[in-house]
C-alpha cells in the first residue's frame, strides 16, 4: 500500500500536468513513451527478448504509431502495412526461427497499443476542453479502485476465477458504481471551474457513459490479466512499482481511450449536422 500511495503521490501531479497544461508536444512525447514501454513489456511477456530486431520494433512501432497521428493522422493505414511487411519480411528472412507469438506480440504492441494511446490526441484535436483528456483515466482508475475496495470488503463470488482469481462480481458491481459517482462528479466540476468548456455531457448521459466505460474497463483488465496467465507472469514490468508495468497500471485505459475518443468524433460529425 505504501507503494502505491508513493507512486499516486508522484504520478497523480505529473499527469494532472502533462494533460492539462504541458504543450502539445510533451503530450506527444508522454504518450509515446508509454507506448514504448508497453510494447516492449508485452514483447518480453511472450518470451521474445532474445531477438534484437524484433525487441527494437516492439519499441519502435508504438512510438511512431503515436507520433503518426500527432504529425500525419490521415497516413497512420501506410504506417501500419510498413510495419506488418517489414516484420513478415524479417521473420521469413530467419527462416522459423521467429515464432508467430513474437510478430503478433510486436504488431499487436505497434499497432493496438499504439493507436489506443494516440487516442489521447485525437481527443485533443476534436476541439473539446483539455479537461475531457482526464476522462479515460477517470473511468478507469476509479472503476478499478472501486473494484478493488468493494471486493476487499464484501466480495464473494468469483467474476473470471480462471483468468484473475481474486476479482469478484460483487467488486466488478462496486467498480461500476464508483464509476457512476465520479463521472457525475466530472461533470459538475468541468461545469462549474471550466467554465466554456464545449462538449459538456448532461448528468443522465454521464451516467451511461460511465456505466458503459466500465464494463470497457474491466474486459480492458482482464484481458491483459489473460494474457499474463497464458505466458505466466505476474506482472509485465516494475516501473510503478507495486502496481506492475504501464501495461498493468494502464489496460484498462488502453480499452476506454479508444471508446471514447470514438465516441466524441461522433459526437462532434453530430453537432455538426446539427449545426449545418
Amino acid at each position: 500500500m505504501k507503494s502505491r500511495i508513493l507512486v499516486a503521490a508522484v504520478g497523480v501531479p505529473v499527469l494532472l500536468y502533462v494533460v492539462l497544461w504541458g504543450p502539445p508536444p510533451l503530450l506527444l512525447g508522454a504518450l509515446a513513451l508509454l507506448a514504448g514501454i508497453g510494447g516492449n513489456e508485452l514483447y518480453r511477456c511472450v518470451g521474445g527478448e532474445r531477438d534484437t530486431f524484433l525487441a527494437v520494433a516492439a519499441v519502435l512501432i508504438p512510438c511512431m504509431t503515436v507520433e503518426w497521428f500527432y504529425d500525419r493522422p490521415q497516413y497512420v493505414g501506410v504506417w501500419f502495412i510498413l510495419s506488418t511487411l517489414v516484420v513478415f519480411t524479417y521473420a521469413v528472412f530467419k527462416g522459423g526461427a521467429v515464432r508467430f507469438h513474437q510478430i503478433a506480440a510486436v504488431l499487436f504492441g505497434g499497432i493496438a497499443i499504439g493507436y489506443s494511446f494516440s487516442s489521447f490526441l485525437r481527443i485533443y484535436a476534436s476541439g473539446v476542453s483539455r479537461g475531457y483528456l482526464l476522462l479515460p483515466f477517470i473511468l478507469s482508475f476509479a472503476c478499478d479502485t472501486f473494484a478493488y475496495f468493494t471486493g476487499l470488503a464484501i466480495g464473494r463470488h468469483k467474476l473470471a476465477p480462471k483468468v484473475s482469481p481474486k476479482k469478484t462480481v460483487e467488486g466488478a458491481v462496486g467498480g461500476l458504481a464508483g464509476n457512476v459517482v465520479c463521472g457525475l462528479l466530472f461533470v459538475f466540476v468541468m461545469r462549474h471551474w471550466f467554465y466554456g468548456a464545449s462538449g459538456i455531457l448532461s448528468y443522465g448521459a454521464m451516467a451511461v457513459l460511465s456505466l458503459f466505460c466500465g464494463v470497457v474497463a474491466q474486459i480492458g483488465d482482464l484481458s491483459f490479466s489473460l494474457i499474463k496467465r497464458e505466458f505466466g507472469v505476474k506482472d509485465y514490468g516494475k516501473i510503478f512499482l507495486a502496481h506492475g508495468g504501464v501495461l498493468d497500471r494502464f489496460d484498462s485505459v488502453l480499452f476506454v481511450a479508444p471508446v471514447l475518443a470514438a465516441l466524441m468524433e461522433l459526437m462532434q460529425v453530430g453537432w455538426r449536422c446539427v449545426g449545418g
